[in-house]
């Protein structure tokens, strides 16, 4: 039993915590000990709500005899993707020049060193068609580090220059970017159409066969729908109703990671929490108000925890009858699962990808007046505060049962969970939480020249002298394009014209990639068309959110519309953010200011103002 892995905070460690491998947590003890020995190290990668790391858990590293083999040639070091994202994302890198088919479990074998010499994703225990078996895997690398230590070194570290290279151009690209203008965004946009399934919807590369998966790829729809023109928007609403429609939702309204094949069929059972409240926001944007309610529902009764805080995802399988069942609990009608044990849930509280639970609930409970989702982000807000900021007001990672993470937190928690504090901020009219996002994203910029995450990288990575690598936008915007949007959103709240010029900084430094693949990178694009877009502000001021003026307000899909008291008003204004100066009720009544980049129109009192002509 590996007493590390049974104190971690990831529920992923502790389902590997009684098995016969001898594992390592992720960290520097877990080189050194390799080192120490002249062995190599294995490096697990998975997360707990993950089929085929399941599969591996119970086929190979509970099986004894693999394990005493595992334990006498190499260092076992057993990692949580949600939990250390950059580690992933290193060792994804690496990985790809040994397999194309990328995924988890990954396995990445290194030099005591941290360099990677060899790489795959789920082996069985014992040689399957074409897939060796996992215990003549660990042969063969046990043989190649004794018999072939050079072909192995030179190996690991052509690896790393060719890493360490392409670091390198992406760095030599940010000194002249392309910036990504209206006519450029269009011609993205075209791009990304033309990968449109004619059939089933979705997006699939050309030539794609039936069992080609398909992925809600949420951060392109939101691209879409930001960008001008009628096409593209309806190109992201017909994709989110094509997915909608199919067996991607669940019968509760929750959608899971992907499908298997090209038709939305055979999903691949899993739930995240990334997923759902994406495609809220992407629902709440077309008018989908039945898509947006019923995720927002998935997401309050089945992933928020006692704590207020939201679980990072739910498991494909469950238990039925007796016998480990992978998506027999959603294929049951709604009324015969109450009968059934749940899949169970990875309660990992996860910084940032709470704040995109914030943001989606905040803003579907401001859109459609619903006061219990906008509590129930609220109470998200407070468990993330209480449970993963550390005494020095920085934030870590995760948490679970009260136990912090080590591994520290990414771009992404910061500007995710800032820009969800902001959201929560127009939602309640509260300036507390802007004042909050306001601090994580000032963090981040100790000069005014680049955003740096709080403490640095993953120190084992920096001490292993592992290259950076590419942040894309993929299944959830990078931690740059959240840093930026919640940027964006601060600077239409008031809080100064620093934060769109930090907001048009990342996405300079990053236009170039965008515009050569604005697939991975669409959360990016998005925010260059935010920053294009006159913006609109709405301050209502009244007593209160059901207040007729109020509610046609938020009917208008302005940027920003907050509804505060003349009290409200002043303590935001106090609190530096300029949107909020002078606003009062006139005449002591109800009254609306209407904005384009903070300047209004005159005060109006009917919801009929609003869709008079501009100023």
């Amino acid at each position: 039993m590996s007493s590390e892995l049974s104190r971690a905070a990831s529920p992923y460690l502790r389902q590997h915590a009684e098995q016969p491998v001898a594992w390592h947590a992720w960290g520097e003890a877990a080189f050194a000990e390799a080192r120490r020995r002249d062995v190599p190290v294995m490096v697990s990668i998975g997360y707990a709500t993950c089929h085929w790391c399941h599969v591996m858990a119970a086929e190979s590293f509970s099986d004894p005899h693999i394990a005493a083999h595992l334990n006498r040639t190499m260092v076992s070091v057993k990692v949580d993707r949600e939990e250390h994202p950059e580690v992933d994302a290193v060792f994804l890198a690496a990985a790809a020049a040994f397999t194309p088919h990328l995924g988890w479990p990954l396995t990445v074998f290194t030099t005591p060193e941290g360099k990677p010499f060899f790489a795959g994703t789920y082996w069985p225990p014992t040689a399957r068609g074409r897939l060796p078996g996992f215990a003549d895997v660990i042969d063969a690398v046990d043989q190649a580090w004794r018999e072939r230590r050079e072909a192995v070194t030179e190996t690991s570290g052509a690896l790393q220059r060719a890493l360490e290279e392409a670091a390198r151009e992406r760095g030599d690209e940010a000194l002249a970017p392309a910036w990504p203008t209206l006519e450029v965004r269009a011609q993205l946009a075209a791009r990304i159409a033309a990968r449109e399934d004619p059939d089933f919807g979705g997006f699939a590369p050309a030539g794609a066969d039936a069992a080609t998966p398909k992925f809600p790829v949420w951060p392109v729809l939101r691209f879409l729908q930001t960008e001008p023109d009628e096409t593209s928007r309806a190109l992201a609403e017909r994709t989110l109703d094509r997915m909608a429609r199919s067996p991607l939702r669940d019968a509760d309204g929750g959608f899971f990671r992907y499908a298997t094949r090209r038709d939305w069929s055979v999903p691949h059972y899993e739930r995240m929490l990334t997923d759902n409240a994406g495609l809220i926001q992407v629902a709440l944007a077309a008018g989908r108000a039945d898509i947006a309610s019923a995720a927002a529902g998935f997401l309050v009764d089945s992933l928020q925890l006692p704590s207020g805080g939201f679980a990072a995802a739910q498991d494909s399988e469950s238990w039925i009858d007796g016998e480990r069942s992978e998506g027999g609990f959603y294929q049951r009608a709604l009324d015969e699962r109450s009968a059934l044990e749940p899949p169970r849930i990875d309660g990992k509280l996860v910084s940032g990808w709470n704040g995109l639970a914030v943001a989606a609930l905040a803003a579907t409970g401001a859109r459609l007046g619903r006061a219990d989702l906008v509590d129930a982000a609220v109470r998200a807000a407070l468990a993330v505060e209480e449970s993963n900021v550390a005494d020095d007001g920085t934030l870590r990672r995760a948490s679970l049962d009260e136990i912090l993470s080590a591994a520290p937190a990414t771009l992404e928690d910061y500007g995710a969970l800032a820009q969800g504090l902001a959201v929560l901020a127009t939602a309640t009219g509260c300036a507390a939480y802007a004042v909050q996002a306001r601090r994580l994203v000032d963090l981040c910029w100790p000069t005014e020249q680049t955003a740096l995450v709080p403490g640095g990288r993953d120190r084992v990575l920096a001490a292993l002298g592992a290259p950076e690598v590419d942040d894309a936008d993929t299944d959830r915007p990078s931690g740059a394009a959240s840093l930026a949007e919640a940027s964006l959103t601060l600077w239409r709240l008031g809080a100064g014209e620093r934060y769109r010029r930090r907001a048009r900084t990342i996405v300079a430094h990053r236009a170039t990639r965008a515009v050569e693949d604005p697939f991975s990178h669409a959360a990016v694009l998005r925010v260059a068309a935010l920053l294009e877009s006159a913006g609109r502000q709405i301050v209502v001021v009244a007593d209160s959110d059901d207040d007729p003026l109020a509610r046609a307000a938020h009917a208008t899909g302005a940027d920003v519309v907050v509804r505060v008291s003349e009290a409200d008003a002043v303590v935001w204004s106090e609190a530096g953010f300029s949107l909020f100066t002078d606003r009062t009720a006139t005449g002591g009544r109800p009254t609306a200011y209407d904005c384009r980049e903070f300047v209004c129109r005159l005060p109006i009192h009917d919801a009929s103002g609003f869709s008079e002509p501009e100023a």
